[in-house]
C-alpha cells in the first residue's frame, strides 16, 4: 500500500462541489434549476467547513511531516474556494439573474429599490421585520457576543454628532422570516432579499445616527459533537446536551463582504476572537444555500416532473407478506413508488400474525410515517425494537425526538455505543404462521425515510430468505447486547457483508477472485457505485487488480481518493461521476466471476468510517430477474454520455464527448422501469 497514491479526500470533496456547478453553467437546464444547483453547493461548502476544516486547522495535533502536508492541503482547499466562488459569481450574477429578468422576474441584486415597490417593502419592514431585529454595540459587549453558527449579521458603522463613531452589530433574522420577499408591480415580479430590506431601512433603526458603511458576514463553526467515552449516562441526555452547545464550536470561517473597512475587519476579529478562523472575502450576499426557497413558480423554469411508477408486485389485494414470501422484490427510488415500502411497515403493525418488528433507524423523515408505523405496532401489541442512531449528524435532535415519542409507546428503543454507529438500513418482521415462525426483511442501500426518498436514488430489497434473514436476526440480537455491555459475541456470517465482522474482508476476497481469473485468463471485471471512496485497504486492493489485467469500472458520486488512469498502477481503472436531477445514493458492488456475477447492494461506503466505526450491512442478490435488472440499470449509467462526467489522473471532472445514441442514465432508467408496469396501470 506504501507504493500506491491517493488522492486528499478533502481536495476531492472541493472538485465534486465544482462538478455540481458544472451543472450550474448548463445552458440547456431550466433556470431554476440552475439556480438550485448553486444553493446546493453553497450548502455543500457550508458543510465543507463545519466538518472538514476543523481537520485542517488542527496542525498542532499533526507530526512535522503531516503538518506540512497539511498546510498544503489547506493552501489548495483555499485556492480551489476562491476559484469555485468566482465562477458561482459569474454564474449567478451573469447569466441566472438575466435569464429570470428575461421571464419578468427580478431577483433584486445590490441595486437601488424600484419606486413601484417602495412603500410595499417599507410597510413589510415596520409589520414584519423590525421586530426582529436587536443591535448590539460591539464597543460595549466586547467578547461576551457570541454569533451563532452560520446565521447572518451586519457590521454597521454609525457616525455620532460628536465626530465618534460606533460598530454596531445587526442580527439579520432569515431563521424567523423567509430569505426573500415577494411582491408584484407593472406585470414584474420583484424578489427582493431580506438582507436589503433591512439596509433600505437603516435610517428607521438608527434616527439620530449617520449611518456610515453597512457590511454582511457569517462565521461557521465547527460541528462535531464531544461525546466523552467515560460518560455514564443516557447517551440521548449527553447529546442534547451537546446539540445545543454544536452552534457554539470553533470558529473555522468568517466570512464578509469585500468592501469592509481593514479597521472594522481588525476590529471584529479582535472582539469576538476569530484570529484561529478563516478570514475570507465572499460577496455582499451569504448563506445562498436559500436559493432553493427562490419564490418563483412559473411554469417551465423547472424540470417537469417525473411521476413515480407504481411497482406491480404491490397491485392487487394479496398481503405484502404473503406476496413476498414467493419472490423477491426490489423498489427502485425515486424513479418506482415509495408507497410499497411504507405499505410493509404498515402492515407489519396490524397483521395479526405479525409478533416481533425489528428496524434500524438512521435518519428519518421529520414527520415519518414509518414511525408512526412502529408505534401504532406497539400499541397494537406487537413487539418492536429500534436502533435509533442518535449521533446521525445533523439528525440528531430528530433523531431524539421520535426516539422519546416511540419510547412513550412501548417501543423497545436501542441506542449505538458512543464509539460506533449504526450505518445499516435493515428491517425484520417475525410472524408466526401455522405454528411456525416466518422471516420477511427489507434491506437498504438508503435511509427508511419517505422524504428523501423522493430524490435520492436508492435500491430497496424485499425478501423472505431464511438464511439472510436469521443472520439479520443475529445482528439485531448482537446490537442489543452490545447496547447493554461493552462487549457483543462473534457472529459467523456467511450471506450478509457486516462492517465490523466480515465486509471488508469479504470484499478483498471477491477481488482477489477477480485477480486470479485474470491471471488464467478468463473473464475478470469488478464493478462498484459508491458514493465515496477513501479506504486506502480496498483502494490498494483495486489497484492490485488493475495491474493483474482486471477492468475496474467505478462510478462514485462525490469523494474519490482513487487516481485512475496512471501507467503501472491504475491503467485499467475508471471512474465516472453522475449528477443530475436526482441525488446519486444507492451502493452496488458487481464481480464478474467468470461471466457469472455477483451482486451485492448495502449501505456502506468505502470510507474509513464506514468499514472501521460504523455497522453497515451489505446483501447479495440472489433473484436472477433481479440481479439483471440492477446489472442493466449499471450499465445504462457506465453508458451515460449527458450527465456524466469522467475523472482523470488529477481528479479533474472532464465531460465525456457527446455522440448518438444520447444516453441520459436517470431518464434512460426511469424508461426502463416503466416496462415493468401491467399495462392496466
Amino acid at each position: 500500500m506504501d507504493n500506491y497514491s491517493f488522492f486528499d479526500r478533502d481536495l476531492s470533496w472541493l472538485l465534486f462541489n465544482e462538478r455540481i456547478l458544472m451543472e450550474a453553467e448548463k445552458e440547456d437546464l431550466p433556470v431554476m434549476e440552475r439556480v438550485n444547483f448553486l444553493s446546493i453547493y453553497s450548502s455543500n461548502l457550508d458543510e465543507f467547513y463545519r466538518v472538514r476544516m476543523p481537520v485542517i486547522l488542527a496542525l498542532h495535533k499533526l507530526s512535522k511531516h503531516n503538518r506540512q502536508e497539511k498546510e498544503d492541503v489547506l493552501l489548495d482547499a483555499q485556492r480551489l474556494i476562491e476559484h469555485q466562488l468566482q465562477k458561482f459569481g459569474q454564474i449567478f450574477t451573469g447569466r441566472l439573474i438575466p435569464l429570470l429578468k428575461d421571464n419578468n422576474i427580478n431577483l433584486l441584486f445590490n441595486e437601488p429599490l424600484p419606486a413601484a415597490v417602495k412603500d410595499k417593502v417599507r410597510d413589510y419592514f415596520f409589520s414584519q421585520v423590525m421586530a426582529f431585529l436587536q443591535p448590539v454595540d460591539l464597543s460595549e459587549t466586547g467578547k461576551n457576543f457570541f454569533p451563532e453558527n452560520n446565521k447572518l449579521y451586519f457590521l454597521v458603522n454609525l457616525g455620532l454628532n460628536s465626530g465618534r463613531e460606533r460598530t454596531v452589530l445587526l442580527n439579520i433574522p432569515s431563521n424567523q422570516l423567509p430569505r426573500f420577499y415577494s411582491v408584484a408591480a407593472n406585470d414584474q415580479q420583484y424578489i427582493i432579499f431580506l438582507d436589503d430590506i433591512i439596509r433600505y431601512n437603516l435610517d428607521r433603526l438608527f434616527t439620530n445616527e449617520e449611518v456610515n458603511g453597512c457590511y454582511s458576514f457569517k462565521i461557521t463553526r465547527d460541528a462535531e459533537l464531544d461525546l466523552k467515552d467515560e460518560y455514564q449516562g443516557d447517551l440521548s441526555e449527553q447529546i442534547e446536551k451537546q446539540l445545543l452547545k454544536r452552534d457554539m464550536g470553533m470558529a473555522t470561517r468568517f466570512l464578509h463582504q469585500p468592501d469592509i473597512p481593514l479597521r472594522t475587519l481588525h476590529l471584529i476579529t479582535e472582539k469576538l476572537g476569530l484570529h484561529g478562523s478563516s478570514i475570507v472575502e465572499g460577496g455582499i450576499y451569504h448563506n445562498l444555500k436559500d436559493l432553493m426557497g427562490l419564490p418563483v413558480n412559473l411554469p417551465g423554469l423547472r424540470y417537469s416532473r417525473w411521476q413515480p411508477i407504481p411497482n406491480k408486485e404491490w397491485i392487487g389485494e394479496e398481503s405484502l407478506f404473503d406476496r413476498v414470501s414467493k419472490q423477491d422484490c426490489i423498489v427502485h427510488t425515486p424513479y418506482q413508488s415509495y408507497n410499497s415500502v411504507l405499505r410493509f411497515f404498515n402492515e407489519a403493525a396490524i397483521d395479526a400474525d405479525v409478533q416481533e418488528i425489528f428496524v434500524t433507524l438512521y435518519r428519518v423523515a421529520s414527520d415519518s410515517r414509518i414511525v408512526n408505523a412502529l408505534i401504532s405496532a406497539a400499541r397494537n401489541g406487537k413487539k418492536v425494537k429500534v436502533m435509533v442512531e442518535l449521533k446521525a449528524r445533523f439528525d440528531e435532535a430528530n433523531n431524539i425526538k421520535w426516539a422519546k415519542k416511540m419510547k412513550e409507546a412501548g417501543v423497545g428503543i436501542i441506542y449505538s455505543d458512543k464509539a460506533l454507529k449504526v450505518h445499516a438500513k435493515v428491517a425484520l418482521v417475525k410472524r408466526l404462521v401455522n405454528d411456525r415462525i416466518k422471516y420477511t426483511g427489507l434491506l437498504a442501500t438508503g435511509n427508511f425515510n419517505e422524504s428523501t426518498a423522493a430524490f435520492y436514488t436508492d435500491h430497496i430489497l424485499m425478501t423472505a430468505n431464511p438464511l439472510m434473514l436469521r443472520e439479520m436476526e443475529l445482528l439485531f440480537i448482537f446490537l442489543a447486547k452490545k447496547a447493554k455491555t461493552s462487549d457483543g459475541y462473534p457472529i459467523e456470517f456467511k450471506h450478509l457483508l457486516v462492517a465490523q465482522f466480515n465486509l471488508q474482508q469479504r470484499f478483498m476476497e471477491l477481488v482477489d477472485r477477480e485477480i486470479a481469473n485474470a491471471g488464467q485468463g478468463l473473464p475478470a471485471a469488478v464493478t462498484i457505485k459508491l458514493n465515496n471512496l477513501e479506504e486506502r485497504k480496498l483502494i490498494s486492493k483495486l489497484y492490485e487488480a488493475s495491474q493483474a489485467g482486471v477492468k475496474v469500472s467505478l462510478i462514485v458520486r462525490s469523494i474519490c481518493c482513487i487516481i485512475p488512469g496512471i501507467k503501472g498502477m491504475s491503467e485499467n481503472i475508471t471512474v465516472h461521476r453522475i449528477v443530475d436531477r436526482y441525488l446519486e445514493h444507492g451502493r452496488i458492488f458487481i464481480f464478474n466471476n467468470n461471466n457469472n456475477p455477483e451482486v451485492f447492494l448495502g449501505s456502506a461506503d468505502w470510507m474509513n468510517r464506514n468499514i472501521y466505526r460504523r455497522i453497515e450491512v451489505c446483501f447479495p442478490i440472489y433473484d436472477q430477474k433481479i440481479r439483471e435488472e440492477v446489472l442493466s440499470i449499471v450499465d445504462i449509467q457506465l453508458a451515460d454520455n449527458v450527465q456524466a462526467v469522467k475523472l482523470n489522473e488529477q481528479l479533474q471532472n472532464i465531460k465525456i464527448e457527446k455522440h448518438e445514441p444520447l444516453i441520459q442514465s436517470q431518464l434512460q432508467v426511469y424508461e426502463l422501469l416503466k416496462q415493468k408496469v401491467y399495462e392496466k396501470v
